[in-house]
Formats: structure tokens, sequence, C-alpha cells
């Protein structure tokens, strides 16, 4: 959700656009069944791993931005969700609910 967007929604609120944003960066998202993803130090397949999310778990997104597309259970994007400081995973792994963004760009 851009902030836009957000201060739409919020009537123009300022206090009411930051409980929105808390409560958007605040929700965990699954990663898709069944599989062990990778979490990389950029946005992007040529970031080298720097740990692997074990199946079943969930992600804090705290922004996402583009970088390389893949193709994963979600479909194919070119949506990379930041989880942590240097900590990348591809959003065609993570279930959203969304083929666009649900936080603010890095």
């Amino acid at each position: 959700m851009s902030v836009d967007r957000t201060q739409d929604i919020a009537g123009g609120d300022e206090e009411a656009t930051v409980t929105v944003m808390a409560a958007t960066a605040a929700r965990s998202y699954p990663v898709a069944p069944g599989h062990r993803l990778n979490v990389r130090s950029g946005p992007g397949t040529g970031y080298s791993i720097v740990r692997v999310l074990a199946e079943g778990a969930e992600v804090r997104i705290n922004c996402q931005t583009p970088g390389t597309w893949v193709s994963g259970p979600y479909g194919t994007s070119n949506i990379w969700d930041n989880i942590g400081s240097g900590q990348y995973v591809s959003d065609a792994y993570v279930r959203t609910g969304s083929d666009g963004y649900v936080a603010s760009r890095c």
C-alpha cells in the first residue's frame, strides 16, 4: 500500500496514516506451502543466499522493491520483499493476496 493511498483512506489524518502503515508493516505473510525459501542479500537471484527459511515459515515485509523476475507458486513477479536488513525474498513465494505491492517501496 502506498503512502498516498493510505492518506486517502485515512482522510489526510496524519495519526491515522501512521497507524494504518504500522498495521500493514506488522502483518505476517506465509511462505508457499512445501517450499524452503532462499533469503538473499539483495533483490535478485544474482545476490548471495544469506539463509534459508524452513517450510511453513511466515515473513514480515518491511518494504518491497523491484528486482529480477522469478516464477513461483504465486505467479511470476519482479517484486522482492525486504524482511530484514540485507534480507530479501521473492514475492512469488509469499502469499500476500496481491499481484502488486502490499508495502511501501524500499
